[in-house]
């Protein structure tokens, strides 16, 4: 019995920027703050940052596959999450306002596609 791994870089990438993105979530209780260029921020921010990264390549690497439902799925919850996550680290209200409106659209519209 010979079992081979088969990975390619466009899943390991994605499942790279999620696990980093939840290690960094994890690592919120033990690490004050991360120095990014001259600015000081939280492992919580750094982990919804590159989480929203991972979606938006999760989009491209689907698109590519030709799944165009999981493709769409993770294109809206980048933007999506993107938003959310913006908005109160720039403290605008309506951008998280718009992460919101964007996530229950998307989903009320994945559904209406996955039903079809």
């Amino acid at each position: 019995m010979s079992a081979t791994l088969d990975l390619e870089p466009g899943p390991v990438a994605v499942g790279s920027l999620v696990g980093l993105s939840g290690l960094l979530f994890l690592l919120t209780p033990v690490v004050d703050l991360v120095a990014v260029g001259s600015l000081q921020v939280s492992t919580v921010a750094l982990s919804a940052v590159v989480l929203a990264f991972g979606f938006a390549l999760g989009t491209v690497v689907f698109a590519r596959r030709g799944r165009r439902l999981f493709a769409i799925a993770h294109g809206v919850f980048a933007v999506a999450w993107a938003l959310l996550v913006l908005g109160p680290l720039l403290g605008q209200e309506w951008l998280l306002l718009a992460g919101v409106v964007v996530l229950v659209a998307g989903a009320g519209f994945l559904v209406s596609q996955r039903r079809q």
